[in-house]
């Protein structure tokens, strides 16, 4: 700061000197700054969608974001960053049209239906209830409970001895003061608990027992005849059929008490109730399938072959539910703190419901996050099962598929976070750029995100004779395929330049001490721009480490 302080107090003395040794090394020094002003009308693309599902990702477009809401015609995106722009980051949820792009179902499908005269009416939503109960963990706690307790311990399980496994008596949880008849069956709403299986008498245990705690287990006198090691890896897969168990407890929660609820739904639009939810009842129903087939796998022999071949089963379904869910987590919590701040129905009713027993102290955000915590988990639980399994067991390769299938699925949750957030703030900055005659191109285009930005000075050239130099302040937007140059005013970006990166952009060094120049500066060479010709501009950056880092990245270096 000092530096500039310096530059612009002496700017007239220094200018001769500056334009003298700028004329020798360059030559026509107006070719540095001069701008071709075009004035042209151009309007924002509009948005379409070919309708495609196929795998929860958005449609790959080479000029723009397609899509479209509903089957109204197209969107003027204009009209939607105008929206985001005054309304929030919410409502760029509704304007990209997420439950198309996710592929989970629209909420016009899910809630409405249509009479003989064509209109839609709403129509009585179908029981999602679990019907499954689990025989061998019937009293076992939420899934956020479990997590919070099973890190602890599973880590001075794994520290801890082999032999010390064999006299472990169970795991205990937070489960809080409730009576014998609350801990003795799962606790879901009165009104919603789910049948017990007349085929199934559940066995009576203790919170989250180990697989060594089984009636069965005991009588079969396996104890005696395995190893530690064998226990452990015993332990380790059971660990993955008392998760289930109370990760599904979880979902029925918020499935069976926070979605089903009607109060709670008269004070949302369809829409919102949609992205609240999202599909987490499909994934309660894939959940409740899984612990059934891991139940019958330990139903046929209390020693557990191997579970790698039922994720393997299971992880085509999981990625189809999983990867969409994941992806829009981000609008759920966007959309959760806006209805918090926004919507006072919506606040008392969702108080009301959190306060239930049924949820043991825990609020509606922590039962919607639980798919993103139960996959990861999921990929946990594997690689711990591999460490203990020998490496010659027929079960291996299984296990390995199945690690490879959760990891494939985990990454491309990641991806489609990480696209959302980069559409997202390609939207929000298109409603801060001002392209002014300067021609304007659209911003939001798929596979483009922002890579830099940052703020430095342009020197300019005033006057043809007796010229003099000066600085003005610009912004660099930086983008994967595009180049962006502004003044920045107020909040907004006046467009000066574009161009296309890294095709028509190249830097170069510059010797300051020679020309004069402040030591962080350097030159900017755009082979085509909106000026019509080559244009070179020197810039100056605030500091060494900001020079270094922006000659880095748009030499094309990441």
């Amino acid at each position: 700061m000092a530096q500039s302080d310096y530059i612009e107090e002496n700017l007239s003395a220094s200018s001769s000197s500056i334009l003298t040794n700028l004329h020798s090394h360059f030559g026509n020094i107006n070719e540095l700054t001069t701008y071709a002003r075009e004035q042209l009308s151009a309007e924002f693309p509009t948005l379409e969608n070919d309708g495609a599902q196929d795998s929860g990702a958005l449609d790959e477009s080479d000029d723009s974001l397609n899509q479209h809401e509903d089957d109204s015609s197209a969107i003027d995106i204009s009209t939607a960053i105008r929206s985001v722009a005054l309304q929030g980051t919410w409502n760029l949820a509704k304007m990209l049209s997420v439950p198309e792009l996710l592929s989970v179902p629209r909420f016009d499908e899910e809630d409405q239906d249509t009479n003989a005269d064509g209109e839609g009416e709403p129509v009585e939503e179908a029981e999602w209830s679990i019907s499954f109960q689990s025989k061998y963990i019937h009293v076992f706690p939420l899934y956020q409970d479990y997590c919070l307790q099973v890190k602890n311990d599973l880590h001075r399980l794994n520290k801890s001895s082999l032999s010390e496994l064999i006299t472990l008596q169970g795991l205990q949880f937070r489960l809080g003061p409730r009576s014998h008849s609350e801990t003795s069956s799962p606790q879901l709403h009165p009104a919603e608990a789910t049948p017990s299986s007349p085929s199934t008498q559940p066995i009576k245990v203790t919170p989250c027992t180990l697989w060594q705690d089984l009636d069965e287990v005991k009588a079969s006198g396996l104890l005696s005849s395995l190893t530690a090691r064998e226990i452990h890896l015993q332990e380790s897969m059971f660990e993955l059929i008392g998760s289930e168990a109370s990760y599904l407890r979880s979902l029925g929660v918020a499935v069976n008490h926070f979605h089903a609820s009607k109060a709670l739904k008269q004070t949302l639009s369809p829409m919102e109730h949609h992205f609240l939810f999202s599909n987490i009842r499909p994934i309660m129903a894939a959940s409740e399938k899984f612990l059934m087939d891991l139940e019958m796998r330990l139903g046929e022999s209390v020693f557990i072959s191997q579970v790698g071949d039922i994720v393997l089963q299971h992880s085509s379904q999981f990625h189809d539910l999983y990867v969409p869910y994941v992806t829009n987590m981000m609008y759920q919590e966007n959309l959760v703190n806006q209805l918090l701040q926004q919507n006072r129905d919506f606040v008392f009713s969702l108080k009301k419901l959190e306060s239930d027993p049924v949820c043991q102290r825990q609020d509606l955000k922590s039962f919607l996050v639980l798919p993103f915590q139960r996959i990861t988990r999921v990929r946990l639980l594997l690689e711990n099962i591999l460490k203990l399994t020998e490496p010659d067991t027929d079960s291996i390769s299984n296990l390995e598929k199945a690690i490879k299938a959760i990891h494939e699925i985990v990454t491309n949750c990641n991806k489609g976070v990480q696209k959302m957030k980069h559409i997202e703030e390609l939207v929000c900055l298109e409603a801060l750029l001002d392209f002014d005659k300067v021609k304007s191109v659209p911003l939001v285009v798929s596979g483009r995100f922002l890579v830099h930005q940052g703020p430095m000075r342009q020197l300019t050239v005033e006057g043809t004779y007796n010229s003099r130099t000066s600085f003005i302040s610009v912004y660099l937007h930086l983008f994967n395929d595009l180049l962006i140059i502004s003044s920045k005013r107020d909040q907004r970006f006046i467009v000066r330049d574009h161009t296309e990166f890294p095709a028509h952009v190249r830097v170069e060094q510059l010797k300051p001490e020679v020309l004069n120049l402040p030591s962080d500066s350097f030159l900017l060479h755009l082979s085509q721009s909106q000026v019509g010709h080559p244009t070179a501009m020197i810039f100056v950056t605030n500091t060494r480490s900001d020079k270094e880092a922006w000659m880095r990245l748009l030499s094309g270096e990441q």
